[in-house]
């Protein structure tokens, strides 16, 4: 991506120079989103001048609709521009342009720094719905120690056994206790 056209394909040749192909070439980033998924590209290059609020969020929307390594080349670096970039999914941000020499050694950090922050953010979204399921599975355990008058070893033995019972995940028994509950 590239406003300047005389650039992009200074740019373009540069990355085919270095071994990339390049599936699409584009003045904006109004549309990246829809450009990406239909191009099906890899990485995402930008060189611009200074990379304005607009590209930004673009970007932040890329990063959140589909997630791709982001790298930009850019004029001008100020410290909050940057940041900005990097709180929008950017992987790389390099100031002072796009030289031919730096190009593979920066797109390659940029796809393993990518692929390193994907595999923390799954690793959390793993660790939040293991926490929520295990919050269900304690509701559970409590209701059925108040209703009942079980020990929590009792509750949870219970709760295990209706699970095999009915070949469920033992969160999906919690689940159907805790909605009988809050039903009544």
């Amino acid at each position: 991506m590239d406003s300047n056209s005389r650039r992009a394909c200074e740019v373009q040749a540069g990355l085919e120079a270095a071994g990339f192909q390049v599936v699409a070439v584009s003045a904006d980033t109004a549309d990246l989103t829809r450009l990406v998924r239909e191009s099906q590209a890899d990485v995402i290059v930008c060189d611009l001048d200074d990379p304005s609020r607009d590209a930004l969020e673009s970007m932040r929307v890329l990063n959140r609709d589909e997630p791709r390594p982001v790298v930009v080349f850019a004029s001008r670096g100020e410290p909050d521009q940057i940041e900005a970039a990097l709180e929008a999914g950017v992987a790389a941000y390099v100031v002072e342009g796009l030289a031919p020499a730096r190009v593979r050694p920066v797109l390659e950090v940029a796809i393993r720094r990518f692929r390193a922050f994907q595999a923390l953010r799954n690793e959390l979204d793993e660790a939040r719905a293991t926490l929520a399921e295990r919050t269900l599975i304690e509701r559970a355990k409590g209701v059925l120690m108040q209703r009942r008058r079980l020990s929590e070893g009792e509750a949870y033995r219970l709760m295990r056994r209706w699970a095999m019972d009915r070949s469920q995940r033992l969160v999906e028994v919690a689940r159907q206790l805790l909605s009988e509950h809050d039903a009544k």
